[in-house]
């Protein structure tokens, strides 16, 4: 059975319970479901019953929400379908990539797995969207960049820009403007004392920025080994 066989509420449930868990620890749960979805909390307790009633997730009460192995692979093909649309949206059509995401969600559930296939193949299969997430294979390997939020990284450290989170448009066309996009090198300095702040500077240009932790945490980075 294919993904598109499933509703589009399903749909949404899987995705989302992947991709809460795709770069956190912290364990899955009905509340973080809820928030991630904009859906009222009884309605995604609801809805985890019934999925794992179908074999899809597996829940134990006030326990972690988890995928099994099938639900995580509808879960890989709905995250394929999203992340290659965005690709799309912006190497093609000229999107921004903070316009891209809203995009993608309202397209992921029209297309046909033929179609999702045809645009990997006409991309020339990328691997990372965007945004730097990784795009799932047809079958179903995900490959993950070797970064961490730039949060964790001390002062004096180099890195490099691996990932941007696409949660907050407004962020993303803020560090567009301060030319923090993938790929950009940024040296690390520390911030103001009691500001929960660090000082970035990228490469190339003469000038520091302050950046507070919800950028900070919105950016994932590797360390550049000198």
């Amino acid at each position: 059975m294919s993904v598109s066989d499933l509703s589009t509420s399903t749909q949404n449930y899987l995705k989302a319970v992947w991709s809460l868990a795709e770069w956190s620890q912290t364990p899955v749960t009905a509340t973080l479901i809820a928030a991630k979805t904009e859906l009222k909390l009884s309605s995604v307790s609801d809805a985890v019953r019934k999925l794992s009633a179908q074999g899809l997730l597996v829940h134990s009460p006030y326990g972690s929400v988890e995928l099994t192995p099938t639900g995580q692979e509808y879960a890989l093909a709905m995250v394929r379908r999203h992340r290659l649309i965005e690709s799309f949206l912006v190497s093609v059509l000229g999107y921004g990539w903070d316009q891209v995401h809203d995009e993608a969600e309202n397209l992921e559930h029209a297309v046909s797995d033929f179609l999702v296939n045809r645009i990997d193949e006409f991309l020339n299969f990328p691997s990372r969207d965007p945004h730097g997430d990784p795009i799932p294979a047809a079958d179903g390997t995900v490959v993950f960049p070797d970064a961490v939020q730039l949060t964790e990284v001390g002062a004096g450290q180099a890195v490099l820009v691996e990932r941007i989170s696409d949660a907050d448009p407004l962020l993303l066309q803020f560090f567009l403007e301060q030319k923090i996009v993938l790929g950009a090198r940024l040296q690390i300095g520390a911030g103001a004392p009691f500001s929960d702040s660090i000082d970035v500077r990228v490469a190339g240009s003469t000038s520091s920025l302050a950046l507070g932790r919800a950028a900070t945490d919105a950016l994932y980075v590797s360390i550049v080994q000198n």
